[in-house]
């Protein structure tokens, strides 16, 4: 990944990214065919240096169909993005020196990548998915809400995935290549936006 001016290298800062956008696309390449599958994975933050990513695929998936092939596996997390407009610049009254450009953050994870084929760890990692999902919920859902003959059908048709991270790679890039007075111009640009994405980068121009 291109990191020139904008590479985040906190761990702490980079998992949360991971926890608050848990639907990763998992990139795969087996026998030279490059797949893309969005999966949501669950951060194990105190398991190994970097965390461990959890999560499940079908077992008609051709990540699981090509698992003897398979090269390389990698989890890319999406946070907020949006387009900035040079209107929003202050700068482009005194000199009209400046161009569009595209504020984001994303996370890359790479590691050791493993299939796991047993009930017992679908069960464990399903609940800890449900409980990340439902916690807040007035009236949460548990996976023993579920009839037990249901799930073990269910359970037949996917497989655990899980990944642990050897390597990080951050990228958040949120105005810190402009001075102050184009980025507060950036941070009331985003806001009139009206858009969870844009309140969101909003605040990460302001903390940057």
């Amino acid at each position: 990944m291109y990191q020139p001016l904008f590479r985040e290298d906190r761990l702490d800062v980079m998992q949360d990214l991971i926890s608050a956008q848990p639907l990763a696309t998992l990139v795969s390449c087996a026998a030279g065919q490059i797949q893309a599958d969005h999966v949501p994975l669950v951060l194990h933050a105190d398991q190994s240096d970097k965390g461990v990513l959890r999560g499940h695929v079908a077992k008609g998936n051709g990540l699981w169909r090509s698992r003897a092939e398979l090269e390389s596996v990698m989890a890319i997390f999406q946070g907020p993005q949006s387009y900035v407009t040079p209107s929003w610049y202050p700068s482009k009254q005194e000199h009209g020196k400046v161009v569009p450009t595209w504020n984001y953050v994303v996370v890359h994870a790479r590691g050791a990548f493993r299939f796991v084929d047993d009930a017992d760890w679908l069960m464990a990692h399903l609940g800890a998915l449900t409980r990340q999902h439902e916690q807040d919920r007035a009236k949460p859902w548990a996976v023993s809400d579920a009839p037990a003959d249901y799930l073990s059908r269910q359970l037949r048709g996917i497989v655990g995935v899980e990944l642990t991270i050897e390597s990080l790679e951050g990228i958040w890039k949120v105005s810190q290549n402009r001075d102050m007075r184009d980025r507060a111009g950036v941070q009331e640009g985003l806001l009139r936006e009206q858009t969870a994405d844009a309140d969101a980068l909003s605040r990460l121009v302001g903390n940057a």
